[in-house]
């Protein structure tokens, strides 16, 4: 898991990926998520979350910094999501998330342009169905995405379209750059 800017304040979507990445010291170790919440995290199901995986999240949270003391319903199923997505697949933000869903090696690319062009055009229920299948394959292919995008755009989503549809463009410029190179 890297950073972009080790100088820059971090993002909370970066404090979250750094919590759940980190090992725990040792058995017990407050400071850090054990094996069974990290666990609860990747099977988690953000539109069915159940007692214990919203305790893990809610740990996870808490130990990131930030506060879910009043959030709506959606928020958790948002940031469910987003844990969801850094617990199956990990975070690098050394390149950008469109230069990740491009390079692959080979001439090949990492996830084809109809999965992106799915994934940038959907909303509400079916933007969050694509988001898992994305990180399934992201994953299966070694790769982490960036979580400052990734994440911004689910928490974008149709509540703030104008960011949203920013950070779209942005994934989509840098995957075509990308792509044809």
């Amino acid at each position: 898991m890297t950073e972009q800017n080790s100088t820059a304040p971090t993002s909370p979507l970066v404090r979250l990926a750094q919590v759940i990445a980190k090992p725990p010291r040792f058995r017990g170790d407050t400071a850090a998520l054990d094996k069974g919440e990290q666990a609860a995290l990747a099977r988690l199901d953000p539109d069915g979350l159940r007692p214990h995986q919203i305790g893990a999240l809610a740990r996870a949270l808490v130990l990131a910094g930030i506060s879910p003391d009043d959030w709506s319903p959606e928020t958790w199923q948002r940031w469910a999501l987003i844990a969801h997505g850094i617990a199956l697949a990990g975070h690098d933000g050394t390149a950008r998330l469109g230069t990740q869903l491009a390079a692959h090696g080979d001439s090949k690319r990492a996830v084809s342009e109809s999965r992106v062009t799915r994934f940038l055009t959907s909303r509400g229920d079916a933007f969050r169905q694509q988001v898992p299948r994305l990180l399934r394959l992201m994953a299966s292919r070694g790769l982490a995405p960036n979580w400052l995008e990734f994440g911004g755009l689910i928490l974008a989503t149709d509540r703030e379209e104008a960011h949203a549809e920013t950070l779209r463009l942005r994934i989509a410029g840098s995957y075509y750059a990308a792509a044809h190179r």
